[in-house]
């Protein structure tokens, strides 16, 4: 069988987040996926009428198309609920391409939402049985901490990354927070704030931690021809890749490499670029850690050179290679589930939307996503009209 050519194909033509931070008790996850699929949409030029592809994942919701769609009163033609974590979304936009491409439905909505730090220590959260078997339970891991602070571990010791390496990424993010009037922390961070922070699980400290906050996003794609009548100038997607070799981190081959190695290689064919041809990376940067080995994986430094690679501001604002220009998981918002930002920052980048923290010229936007420990890795190259 062979696949369409999904190279320009589809679009986005909306994006938007809803209330982002601490939005309070009375608040829900599926009304905040809600409020920014309405956003999102009215963005595009567009209601729920013409939506006929749902494409949902929301963490403690088993069914989450079902709930949206009746929440929203849609009566979708073509439904996917893949959850692979927090890549879900950026899978999502790779399944509505093909479902587009190949006429299951002619308006996809990607949306999500979580009120992960409102309903922390408020009784809302049911702790879930076990997911059995367990490799690593006697142990006693703390997920996802404890796997990542492996992952980083092993890194230094075989490469000799440094917490001070570390620690550039996460002044970085902040550096890019800081001229974003959404971003939920935006004061000054520095290293020696980051290396003094409170010890989680070593060599990670809480400021090598990605935020927990409330929020929800939303992305509206479409076919090219009909995203050029649309409201907004197009965000069309070049390539998309996906891969994941392990579900827990015991069992991943390398604590060094990711299968981003994959994902990258197969959005890259697809869209007809490298990665320097990559005018901006939006990453998952669920911890300090994930941005040095996405950088490595995606092929913007070679394996072992991350840690020299972000060093001296390189990823931050002024730097060579802007990275994460929202301020990342790190410290713009995090709600459990942070893969619809990355696309949602691309795509503003690629309109010139992002206000003080716009990058001049930018052409060619990279978003990655990662789910589990390491665990899914989905890639997505997009471009604006120039990149076709």
């Amino acid at each position: 069988m062979t696949l369409p050519d999904l190279r320009g194909s589809t679009a986005i033509v909306g994006v938007a987040e809803s209330d982002l931070g601490e939005v309070g008790p009375d608040r829900y996850a599926i009304e905040l996926a809600a409020q920014a699929a309405g956003a999102a949409l009215a963005e595009a030029g567009l209601t729920t009428r013409d939506v006929d592809g749902l494409f949902c994942a929301i963490a403690g919701r088993g069914m989450a198309p079902l709930d949206v769609a009746e929440y929203l009163g849609i009566r979708p033609r073509y439904t996917d609920g893949t959850m692979v974590g927090g890549s879900s979304f950026i899978s999502h936009l790779h399944h509505a391409a093909l479902a587009i491409t190949t006429g299951a439905c002619d308006v996809a909505l990607i949306t999500y939402g979580s009120t992960a730090r409102s309903d922390s220590g408020r009784g809302r959260l049911a702790m879930g049985p076990p997911e059995l078997p367990s490799y690593e339970a006697a142990y006693r891991p703390r997920p996802p901490i404890t796997g990542y602070a492996l992952a980083t571990a092993r890194h230094m010791h075989q490469y000799g990354t440094t917490r001070t390496h570390l620690a550039e990424v996460a002044v970085a993010a902040r550096k890019w927070a800081a001229l974003n009037p959404k971003a939920f922390v935006r004061d000054p961070l520095t290293i020696e704030d980051v290396l003094a922070a409170r010890m989680v699980s070593s060599p990670l400290t809480t400021l090598d931690c990605c935020l927990v906050t409330d929020g929800g996003g939303a992305v509206v794609v479409t076919g090219a021809d009909r995203a050029r009548d649309l409201p907004k100038p197009p965000v069309y997607l070049l390539g998309a890749g996906e891969a994941h070799w392990h579900r827990a981190i015991s069992q991943m081959p390398d604590l060094t490499v990711t299968a981003a190695t994959e994902s990258s290689v197969r959005a890259y064919t697809m869209a007809g670029v490298g990665p320097q041809d990559v005018d901006v990376v939006q990453l998952y940067d669920a911890f300090t850690i994930n941005t040095i080995l996405f950088l490595e994986d995606l092929g913007f430094c070679a394996k072992g050179e991350g840690g020299d690679f972000v060093s001296g501001g390189r990823i931050a604002p002024g730097g060579d290679l802007p990275v994460n220009t929202n301020g990342g998981g790190l410290s713009y918002c995090h709600p459990g589930m942070y893969g619809i930002f990355p696309l949602i920052e691309a795509t503003r980048q690629i309109r010139g939307e992002a206000g003080d923290r716009q990058r001049p010229g930018v052409t060619i936007a990279l978003a990655h996503g990662n789910g589990g420990q390491l665990s899914s890795q989905v890639t997505a190259v997009l471009g604006g009209g120039d990149s076709l």
